[in-house]
């Protein structure tokens, strides 16, 4: 059997793997670019968890390679430190150091000096979060409470606005979980994300379509008013069924101004049955938080016009393989998979549960809200238009 050389990648090839990952391709299709397969992309990729290295570059103030350059000729030349530290313009120390600590007078090269430079500056610097344990204690505490690294970012600088040591970005805490860790953070901590992949995705990474059927009468979202489409009111609503095993579900729904979270319990998903309990649902709110819900194309909401009937809220439907339309919705489903995983029995919770992991979402501060919380941006907002 013969074996494959192991590649190892230029970077000029890393960089063109980093874009093609940003784009959204897979690993097999980039590895496909190299004529390799897909592990041999993904060794790459997962040293840095998905997330593209910061570019390497020279400090302003280090010897470049024309200074090492004339060293190498004065040392030769058998100029003393200080008359090439004079004719550079550097300090003697500096030279001295560079001298030593690559070869010595004897054996000094510039280019051998300038790439054992380059080597010993790719060392990692030490993580904030181990040097600021009170910093680390409070990104811990709320890891707990399942909120996002973005959300404990953005609730950081605005909660200590003036404390630049309690500010840290949502990438540092992502690296100090999965690669950087050394005591500030356990590793415990990655099953409080809401998505426990241990590798960043591209926000182009494939998504699921379905093709639901064709939905009789339907409205358009195209035909959905100006107001509504601009989030400039609240009281309009996206929704879908999230599903589980065993033919369980349940119906999400979620405020478009103020991303506010509703589950609601559903014995079935034929269109009787769904339709019901949001018409039972719907007379729990107030007419003006209720007035419009765009649902996706499946084919529980056939009944949408008994729906409207009962209810007066306006039903608008997205087009085919357009999920992105109800981008709100799908990004909430894609939270509640935190408390709700993939392949579990729906059907055994009941509405008190659903509220409680509705209330953990509404209670959690949000980027496009500012990081204001759903509920309190809802309060807000019915405040304004009392």
């Amino acid at each position: 059997m013969s074996y494959r050389s192991r590649i190892y990648y230029t970077e000029s090839q890393r960089a063109l793997m980093w874009e093609r990952w940003r784009a959204g391709d897979s690993m097999s299709q980039i590895g496909k670019m190299f004529d390799r397969h897909h592990t041999s992309v993904r060794r790459i990729l997962a040293e840095a968890v998905g997330i593209q290295p910061a570019e390497r570059r020279r400090g302003p103030k280090a010897l470049t390679i024309a200074e090492r350059e004339e060293i190498s000729r004065a040392v030769v030349a058998e100029h003393s430190i200080r008359a090439i530290a004079k004719s550079l313009g550097r300090a003697a120390s500096t030279i001295s150091r560079e001298v030593q600590r690559n070869g010595g007078i004897e054996w000094y090269r510039a280019s051998l000096a300038d790439q054992l430079a380059w080597d010993r500056a790719l060392r990692p610097k030490t993580c904030k979060l181990v040097k600021n344990p009170a910093l680390a204690r409070i990104v811990a505490e709320k890891l707990q409470r399942q909120w996002s690294p973005e959300q404990i970012a953005g609730w950081l600088k605005r909660t200590y606005p003036d404390d630049e040591t309690l500010h840290v970005s949502h990438e540092t805490i992502y690296r100090t979980l999965y690669i950087q860790a050394r005591g500030a953070l356990k590793k415990e901590l990655v099953e409080h994300l809401r998505r426990t992949r241990t590798m960043r995705r591209s926000r182009r990474h494939k998504e699921k379509t379905e093709n639901h059927g064709r939905i009789v009468d339907a409205v358009s979202i195209s035909q959905r008013p100006a107001k509504v489409e601009d989030r400039a009111l609240p009281g309009h609503w996206e929704g879908d069924l999230l599903c589980g095993s065993t033919d369980s579900q349940i119906a999400t729904l979620v405020e478009r101004q103020s991303r506010y979270v509703m589950l609601v319990k559903v014995g079935g998903r034929d269109t009787e049955t769904v339709v019901n309990a949001l018409i039972k649902h719907a007379h729990k709110l107030p007419e003006e938080l209720y007035k419009s819900l765009t649902w996706d194309r499946g084919k529980e909401m056939a009944d949408h016009k008994r729906f409207t009937l009962a209810t007066d809220i306006k039903v608008y439907f997205c087009d085919p393989h357009h999920p992105w339309q109800r981008g709100s919705n799908e990004n909430t489903n894609g939270l509640l998979r935190q408390y709700l995983p993939k392949g579990i029995d729906l059907s055994v919770y009941s509405q008190a549960r659903l509220n409680a992991f509705a209330r953990r979402l509404n209670e959690r501060p949000r980027k496009t809200l500012d990081f204001q919380t759903p509920a309190e941006r809802l309060s807000l907002s019915v405040a304004s238009t009392g």
